[in-house]
């Protein structure tokens, strides 16, 4: 496989949601996982952890608890987009049938990365602003983009989700992850069923890079 470049992959490393079972190789998930072990943390603590699902019953039962939460979900989500002018609801419809796929078939990842932290190895200064806090997970989530980008690199589909979340008693029981830490992201991850990765529909800078005050442009 041709070398793919940092910019490209970035600009290309997309939601994938329609996986194939077929398994990843061993030596394919460790450089996945050497690259979340390269992301800088807080005072290089590493306050996380990542548990590699391959066991089907587990899978199984991790697919169980999130198909209820995306089914709760994706009504909402259906309300919404048949509130938008018809231009826009054909890739927003595209978005959430890849997501019920995902969600009817997430056992059938041959891996789900479960990325876990520990809150004590976290310098959580916005813990007392009175908003929701998001500073500690600037020493989990880089480990998790740095995983994404590398599936991008290995040919493999990946997509963050967060849904298993609300479950993390459950969980933590079926995954063994000890009192103390937490879980922050499960990364299905696999080889894409469809087209996979490719380029992306973002804002460009001109939208949300200000100089020196609010809304003051950065770029003409």
């Amino acid at each position: 496989m041709a070398e793919l470049g940092l910019y490209e992959a970035m600009s290309t490393t997309r939601a994938v949601r329609r996986l194939r079972p077929d398994p990843i190789p061993d030596d394919v998930l460790r450089r996945v996982i050497q690259a979340a072990c390269w992301a800088p943390t807080g005072g290089n603590r590493q306050p996380w952890r990542v548990i590699a699902v391959r066991d089907p019953g587990k899978k199984k039962r991790l697919r169980d608890l999130y198909f209820p939460r995306w089914d709760a979900y994706e009504a909402a989500a259906r309300a919404n987009v048949a509130r938008m002018p018809e231009a826009l609801r054909a890739p927003e419809t595209r978005m959430i049938d890849a997501a019920r796929h995902l969600a009817e078939n997430l056992d059938r990842a041959p891996v789900i990365l479960v990325f876990c932290f520990n809150p004590q190895g976290m310098a959580i200064t916005d813990a007392k602003l009175g908003r929701p806090s998001v500073v500690g997970g600037g020493s989990v989530y880089p480990s998790v983009q740095n995983a994404l980008l590398a599936c991008r690199a290995e040919g493999l589909g990946c997509v963050l989700t967060t849904l298993l979340c609300q479950d993390e008693p459950e969980v933590k029981s079926l995954l063994g992850i000890p009192e103390g830490w937490g879980t922050c992201a499960f990364v299905p991850i696999g080889y894409p069923a469809s087209k996979g990765h490719g380029k992306l529909s973002r804002r460009p800078p001109e939208k949300v890079a200000y100089l020196d005050a609010w809304e003051k442009p950065l770029f003409a």
